[in-house]
């Protein structure tokens, strides 16, 4: 299927690793020229160079810099003032309970998984609307369907991200500017890296068996890859889905409880 994004730009952020980058893969393959972000130039550098050769066809650019920052994201507007295709994406707050959440841990996550997103959206639509053309995704958690106790300061600022980005896209939708958020749940990143070493300590066992409780908590008993999940965003990103806005979509190999 031709996904209609050739000539099309896309803004993926943190996107130098894990989910991002996957989402920058898959719209690359797709013919979008693709512009990453992340905070370190020369691992960025690194991962263009390398997508770059394996998708000789492809457009790609990045553009080094903080979006927790005003400077950052002043940095990533100047690049690159306009964009058909947003991902927002930025690593979460640790692990933690009630009693780690005060108020500067509040605002840091509203910083991180909030705030960040919320005004690059607000800088990215109005030209997405002018040119009837906008596809919005946001990178967020399965727990804002299923919240965790542990991580529930993360969850909070997505959900945050999540009630806006619903009342805005039945704004926008209308000149074919669309806003969803994935949801993932235990996909194949460095992320979950750091999940699986927290629960060796945790727990007191080995990488293999911490692996191995960590897929079975998953319905389909295996992390997911990280590809499957970019594939999910391009097609999210495509002209055919014009009439597919303000949704949660999970990946999560079929473990979610709810009906709805």
């Amino acid at each position: 299927m031709d996904l209609g994004l050739t000539g099309k730009t896309a803004l993926v952020c943190g996107s130098s690793q894990g989910l991002g980058l996957a989402c920058a893969t898959a719209l690359a393959r797709e013919g979008a020229s693709v512009v990453l972000n992340g905070r370190d130039a020369g691992k960025l550098e690194t991962v263009a160079a390398r997508l770059r050769s394996e998708l000789p066809d492809a457009g790609v650019d990045y553009v080094a810099a903080d979006l927790t920052t005003e400077a950052g994201r002043a940095a990533i507007l100047k690049a690159f003032p306009e964009t058909d295709v947003l991902v927002t994406n930025n690593a979460g707050p640790p692990p933690g309970a009630l009693e780690d959440w005060d108020e500067a841990a509040l605002l840091s996550a509203m910083g991180a998984n909030f705030i960040p997103a919320a005004l690059l959206i607000r800088a990215y639509v109005p030209g997405m609307r002018a040119r009837r053309f906008g596809r919005i995704v946001n990178i967020t958690s399965a727990m804002v369907k299923s919240p965790h106790y542990m991580m529930g300061l993360s969850t909070s600022a997505r959900a945050a991200l999540t009630a806006m980005c619903k009342a805005i896209s039945r704004e926008v939708v209308a000149d074919n500017v669309t806003i969803n958020n994935l949801l993932p749940e235990r996909i194949d990143t460095p992320r979950q890296e750091f999940m699986i070493q927290r629960r060796m300590k945790a727990e007191g066992i080995d990488y293999d068996a911490a692996r191995k409780r960590t897929a079975e908590t998953i319905a389909a008993k295996r992390l997911g890859r990280p590809e499957e999940f970019g594939d999910a965003c391009a097609f999210l990103c495509a002209a055919q889905s014009g009439f597919l806005s303000g949704q949660n979509i999970q990946l999560d190999g079929g473990s979610y409880d709810g009906l709805i």
